[in-house]
């Protein structure tokens, strides 16, 4: 069984640096990704115990995610990381969706701190598995009762839009499919994972 990485390996090389730094420095880190996400890690002399990581990213759907701003269920998926060393910063610094703030002095020790790591590199898959979540939970029923199957754009890249169409007891997905980019698995295991929860839909990808 093939095993896909969510974590994005450059935020996370950034944030174990900073982490095994024994000593406080001020740092400044730009990341982009995926050609539409983009990180900004922050670490300050006069603030020793905590990292600053900001995410700009994409909303998923403006037909059922209206806001650009990220919402609450997004939001306590992102805390669920971990509620000792995730804090949400309100507002977010500006240009981004996202800031949270880092309790490297909460982190646990040993391997559990390159797991807790590894898990705080991979928030923007669970933003996005969250968003598709919440699509999927949302989508107006009203349409697929009267026969209406209306595809649904989705923009994970600005070149690679993919389509969903909700129908009675399935869900068809158009997208291209390489299984080479992260965002492809998290989008296809989200999907997996949905429609075996809910235990509602077949799930076919095109």
């Amino acid at each position: 069984m093939a095993c896909f990485e969510r974590a994005s390996p450059a935020l996370k090389e950034i944030l174990l640096r900073l982490y095994r730094d024994e000593r406080a420095i001020d740092a400044d880190h730009h990341l982009h990704e995926f050609g539409s996400v983009e990180y900004y890690i922050q670490s300050l002399v006069s603030d020793p115990d905590h990292t600053y990581l900001s995410i700009a990213t994409p909303i998923l759907s403006q037909a059922f995610l209206v806001s650009t701003r990220l919402s609450r269920y997004t939001i306590q998926k992102v805390k669920a990381i971990s509620a000792e060393v995730v804090e949400i910063v309100e507002p977010p610094k500006e240009g981004y969706q996202l800031t949270i703030r880092l309790n490297f002095a909460r982190m646990p020790h040993g391997k559990e701190s390159i797991k807790m790591i590894t898990d705080i590199a991979a928030v923007q898959g669970v933003i996005l598995s969250s968003q598709l979540e919440e699509m999927l939970m949302n989508v107006n029923s009203q349409d697929v009762a009267q026969g209406m199957y209306k595809p649904i754009k989705l923009v994970y890249h600005p070149r690679e839009p993919f389509y969903v169409i909700k129908q009675p007891q399935k869900i068809t997905a158009v997208f291209p499919m390489r299984f080479k980019e992260k965002t492809d698995v998290i989008i296809a295991t989200t999907f997996f994972q949905v429609t075996q929860f809910y235990n509602m839909y077949d799930f076919v990808i095109l």
